[in-house]
């Protein structure tokens, strides 16, 4: 197997900190937990920021501001850091695709629209197009995020129209309500139906963050945790922080022998 590739997802563009009052929002805060996510053992910091008032936002200079920071707090070992060009359910494509002007080294394709909650996700295939363009014009590597098994369908369709080219990095982000289920046999259907020159990991939602990653550590995927993902570390009891989480997944992997891939070995798999 690979070595094992853990992302952190640290704050995302849904959560406020009424409901996780760890939830780091402003830059300073973003660097603080990326640091020690890293310190932990995550290769990857998945990236959306917030302004001033702590609200979702796909603004060049909020991007700028929490990259800085991070990049500060973890000189001599930065992550990768992967931009989010979902942005917050309902913003314009081109707002969502502005930030890949800074040329982040990854950033995250969503593959089509699904419910969201009580929301409406929209991805048309020409916004994927688009995303398409934007990526290859910065030479950013797209992580493609993976909803339904639909989505599937879609990357093999852009694949086939030249639209994306190989190799492909998946993530299936399982148990949004309204999308496909966190459950394993969900995460066996997908895994056995990716497309030729694929890697893949799985982001859990909720509840189904430990199962699905506990499985993704010994079926040879890669992993992503985080606050944005999952407030809880156990049933009825908050997470402490990003870092928290990332540590027992390294546990988790250690244990069955699977060792942690650090920053130029992520590199190496994600970016070559």
């Amino acid at each position: 197997m690979e070595k094992l590739i853990i992302t952190a997802a640290i704050t995302g563009a849904e959560l406020t900190k009424a409901q996780c009052p760890v939830l780091p929002m402003t830059p300073e805060e973003q660097a603080k937990a990326a640091k020690e996510a890293v310190e932990a053992g995550a290769a990857v910091i998945h990236l959306h920021v917030r302004d001033e008032q702590g609200r979702p936002s796909q603004k060049l200079e909020h991007f700028k501001a929490s990259i800085e920071a991070i990049k500060n707090a973890c000189k001599g070992n930065e992550p990768i850091i992967q931009f989010s060009t979902g942005g917050a359910v309902g913003e314009a494509i081109a707002n969502r695709v502005a930030p890949l002007t800074l040329k982040p080294e990854m950033a995250s394709f969503n593959l089509g629209t699904i419910n969201f909650g009580e929301d409406i996700f929209v991805n048309t295939f020409s916004d994927m197009r688009a995303l398409s363009k934007s990526f290859r014009e910065n030479k950013t590597v797209p992580e493609f995020e993976i909803y339904e098994a639909g989505h599937l369908d879609n990357l093999k369709k852009l694949i086939k129209e030249g639209v994306l080219q190989a190799p492909f990095h998946c993530q299936f982000v399982l148990g949004v309500s309204g999308a496909l289920s966190g459950e394993i046999t969900s995460l066996n259907f997908l895994v056995q139906n990716l497309p030729p020159q694929s890697t893949w990991g799985v982001a859990g939602i909720g509840r189904y963050e430990l199962p699905l990653a506990v499985h993704s550590v010994v079926m040879g995927g890669h992993v992503r945790v985080g606050l944005e993902d999952n407030i809880f570390y156990s049933k009825g009891v908050p997470a402490k922080s990003n870092a928290q989480l990332v540590e027992r997944i390294v546990r988790i992997a250690n244990e069955v022998g699977r060792p942690v891939a650090n920053i130029a070995e992520a590199r190496k798999i994600l970016l070559h």
